[in-house]
Parts: C-alpha cells; sequence; structure tokens
C-alpha cells in the first residue's frame, strides 16, 4: 500500500470515533435541552400531563435513555432521519434538498474568502511595514470585528436598496423562477446549462452579496495566515538565493514562496470551513436561502425535535468529510506528514 493510501486509511480510521464521538454529543446536548425536547417540542408552556406523556411516547422518549441511544444510532447509520415535524417529509429528503443550495453558498464564499485572502496577503507580505500593508492589516482586522448579519444587512441596504444594482435575498427571481428548472440543485450550473443568458446573469447576481457576506470574515483570517506564512518564507535562505542569481521577482513570489506558503494555510483551511458552516446559519437567514442552515433555524423555531437534530449531524457529517479531504491535500503538499 503507497504512501498516500495508507495515510487516508489512517485518517479515515480516525474520523470514524471523531464522527462517534460527534454524534453521541448531539444525542446528548438534545435530551438535556430544559423541560426536555417533548416540553420544548410542545412549547414549554401550559403542557398537560397528558399532552407531555403522548408526546415523549410517540417520539419513543419515555423509554430507558440506553434503549434511546442504541435506537438512536441504528437510525443514523441506516440514514434513518425521521420524519419532520416542520413538512411531514422525511428529514434526510429536507437535507439532501437543501443541501445543494448550501454547498454552492459555501463554495462561493470560501472561493471569495480564497481570492481575496490569498490576493491581499501575498500583496501585503510582499511590501511589508509599508502603508499598503498597514492598510490591508487593518481590512484584515476590520473583517473579524464585524458581525455576519451586520454585514449582510448593510450590504443590501447599499447595493440592493439604495443603488439598485443586486438582488436582496433568495436564490433567483420570481419572474425568472417561473421559465427556470433547476436538475442538480445547484441553480448557476442549471442556469448554465439552461444556455439562458438572462438567467445566468439573475441567479449570478443572486450569489454575489451572500457570497460576500460568507467569505468576509475567512478572507481576513486566511489573509492574515499568508502574509505570516509568506514572511516567514520570504526570509529563507534559498528566497535569497534565488533573488541573488537574477531570478524574476514574480517567480521568486509564485513558483518558490508560494507553494511552501501553502502547507500552513492549508491546515486550517478545513477549520474555517467549519465556521463557514456556522456562518452560513445567519447568511442564509438574512440573504432567504432555502439551505440547510436555514432549515435548522425554521427547525428550532418550530421545535421540530428531529429536524433539528437531523440537521446537526447531518453538518457534522459534512464538516468530518471536508477536514478529511483537507487532510490528504495537505499530505499530498507535505509528503512529511505521511510518516
Amino acid at each position: 500500500m503507497g504512501g498516500i493510501s495508507r495515510y487516508i486509511l489512517q485518517r479515515l480510521l480516525l474520523t470514524i470515533p471523531m464522527l462517534f464521538i460527534l454524534i453521541t454529543l448531539v444525542f446528548i446536548v438534545m435530551r438535556m435541552m430544559p423541560g426536555g425536547p417533548a416540553e420544548a417540542m410542545l412549547g414549554g408552556r401550559n403542557v398537560s400531563l397528558e399532552q407531555l406523556a403522548k408526546v415523549r411516547h410517540e417520539y419513543g422518549l419515555d423509554r430507558p435513555l440506553g434503549v434511546q441511544y442504541l435506537s438512536y444510532m441504528d437510525d443514523i447509520l441506516h440514514g434513518n432521519f425521521k420524519n419532520s415535524v416542520l413538512t411531514g417529509r422525511p428529514v434526510l429528503t429536507e437535507l439532501f434538498t437543501r443541501f445543494p443550495a448550501t454547498l454552492e453558498l459555501a463554495f462561493w464564499g470560501m472561493l471569495f474568502a480564497l481570492i481575496f485572502g490569498f490576493g491581499t496577503g501575498i500583496i501585503a507580505s510582499t511590501q511589508a511595514d509599508r502603508p499598503i500593508d498597514h492598510t490591508i492589516r487593518v481590512f484584515h482586522i476590520g473583517s473579524f470585528a464585524m458581525p455576519l448579519f451586520w454585514l449582510g444587512l448593510m450590504l443590501q441596504i447599499i447595493f440592493a436598496v439604495k443603488l439598485g444594482w443586486l438582488p436582496v435575498a433568495s436564490r433567483i427571481s420570481g419572474r425568472m423562477a417561473f421559465s427556470f428548472q433547476s436538475v442538480t440543485g445547484f441553480y448557476l450550473i442549471d442556469a448554465l446549462l439552461s444556455g439562458n443568458g438572462a438567467i445566468i446573469a439573475d441567479v449570478a447576481k443572486h450569489l454575489i452579496l451572500p457570497s460576500i457576506t460568507l467569505g468576509f470574515a475567512q478572507a481576513g483570517f486566511l489573509g492574515r495566515i499568508t502574509r505570516a506564512s509568506m514572511l516567514e518564507v520570504l526570509d529563507a535562505d534559498y528566497i535569497t538565493t534565488a533573488r541573488a542569481k537574477g531570478v524574476k521577482e514574480r517567480i521568486v513570489i509564485f513558483s518558490h514562496a508560494l507553494h511552501n506558503a501553502l502547507i500552513p494555510i492549508v491546515t486550517v483551511f478545513g477549520l474555517q470551513f467549519a465556521i463557514l458552516m456556522g456562518g452560513a446559519i445567519l447568511t442564509e437567514t438574512v440573504f432567504s436561502w432555502p439551505g440547510v442552515a436555514q432549515f435548522l433555524v425554521r427547525s428550532i423555531d418550530a421545535r421540530d425535535f428531529h429536524s433539528i437534530q437531523g440537521s446537526i449531524v447531518f453538518i457534522a457529517i459534512f464538516i468530518s468529510v471536508i477536514n478529511l479531504i483537507v487532510d490528504v491535500l495537505y499530505s499530498v503538499i507535505d509528503p512529511r506528514v505521511r510518516y
């Protein structure tokens, strides 16, 4: 078995117990809610003992905790997340229906973060301690201090309400939705497949503001990591040697320095994606984006026990898979981590 294959197997074996712990924590936390999940589903006020007993029996909450746990794990392993009280459909069906919307938003949000983070970080490192470096560092720090929901609202007010350049919310305009048929669930891909320029432009416009909102904080963080990593690499002896030999600065930066600077950046990428999914809850709410995070928020409002539990487990599994992929990419960039 090759080095990469062995490393992937090792990381996979480590991911399984981590998922087991996460799923167990979800089970415990959901049953530690004040008054219990049954009372939470009934609203917690003016609930009769008969109503409470009926709901507890219906959801199996009157059984011993150990029996509930074994049943819960069996359902998770078989992909049975029960039915949503909110919609009446299977929770897993609801999640898979909404997942493309969340993944599309997360992809473009992360792409924005990578482009701006890499770009500003590289510029700041090559202009260290100059005015442009100080300006970029202030931007990076400012991105941390700016709440996502506030940024989203400000972008809506400026670019949608005041200037009228971009739509306020949703994934597609109502007038376009009548002639648009989603096949993959990824609206931009479906729009490109349709070949309709008006629909492509409309879907792209709807992606701009939520993607910027979601990726803004990550852009600042990745920018700081990129700057620090690049500065460390640019001080290395082999970079000094390359410059002394007359190698063009552009080649020194992008061919020699950036490759080695990527190692710590890729390391934090998985963590940033997890934070990004947390930010998706606020972003999807502000922009009425019909994704998994918005479904989770609606489920919490409706006290939909199965939907809340299923959504959290689903997101945890997704983040774990992303972290596994990042670990594999890290091993490709730096083979030393395999040994």
